[in-house]
């Protein structure tokens, strides 16, 4: 990756930041709302600051980059039979952190979107003091009206929210909820595990989805499996930086539990290296 391409990426990153903000939400850009006291993340001041991260990031790997260095195309694997190869440019993006660049904006904003709903209901006594509001929530989703269409498509689904109501599962269930929301949103805005997180915002979406809420749940599901299928370098800019090399992952032991490598499922494994 080239100082110029650096700066073509970065340009594009702030772009995409600006494009999902202005697509998919409203007023995060309003100098109205510079600092909300009952709300510190819908503030437009955070939108300002990570948009700020986002140029600074990529100035920085322009600068640390020389000029005769270039981005090259992942070779292809060795043909294994029965085996088929990922496309060149799939691969680049999904696993080059040169373009981890491009997840920064995604991470930002799919963040922003959880933490916001996990801090309204961790102020709302309605979810965190006897959960009177999922209580609400899913006694809404499991009526069926005399005339219309259920909000519920699957009766499965259905019988399986009516079992928690009648278990009054929402008095445990509510704060579980506003914690992990506020949870993977933070994740996901530090770079931490950002394929656990976003696996786990992506199941969220799909049961409030099951339950009939469409609202912004489509576009955060369908964003957020971009972000676990790029799990590698999607957090480079992050704590994973660190923290995907160390650990590493179930198929390939990271150097904190063996410096040369360890024994898995009876296998040697090399520790995985960013």
């Amino acid at each position: 990756m080239t100082r110029r391409g650096s700066y073509l990426l970065t340009a594009a990153a702030a772009s995409v930041f600006v494009l999902l903000n202005w697509a998919f939400a409203d007023g995060l850009f309003s100098l109205d709302n510079l600092w909300v006291s009952d709300a510190y993340t819908e503030s437009t001041v955070f939108t300002y600051l990570m948009l700020a991260v986002i140029i600074v990031a990529g100035i920085y790997q322009a600068e640390t980059r020389t000029g005769d260095q270039t981005m090259q195309m992942p070779e292809a694997q060795p043909k294994t039979a029965g085996q088929t190869d990922d496309p060149a440019l799939w691969k680049l993006i999904m696993g080059n952190v040169y373009l981890a660049l491009l997840w920064l904006p995604i991470r930002f904003f799919i963040g922003r979107e959880w933490l916001a709903a996990g801090e309204h209901k961790l102020r709302d006594s309605a979810w965190m003091d006897g959960g009177t509001a999922l209580q609400g929530y899913w006694e809404r989703a499991v009526a069926v009206p005399d005339g219309g269409r259920p909000a519920i498509t699957y009766g499965w689904y259905r019988d399986f929210l009516q079992y928690m109501l009648d278990h009054e599962w929402y008095s445990w269930f509510g704060p579980v909820i506003a914690v992990g929301e506020f949870l993977v949103g933070a994740a996901l805005i530090v770079g931490a595990l950002v394929g656990i997180a976003a696996f786990f915002g992506t199941l969220m979406n799909f049961n409030f989805m099951l339950a009939g809420s469409a609202s912004s749940n489509p576009v955060l599901f369908g964003i957020s499996v971009f972000l676990v299928l790029g799990w590698k370098v999607a957090g480079f800019w992050g704590l994973d930086r660190y923290l995907v090399p160390s650990v590493g992952a179930p198929w390939k032991a990271g150097s904190l539990f063996h410096h040369e490598g360890v024994t898995v499922m009876g296998e040697q494994h090399e520790p995985l290296r960013a």
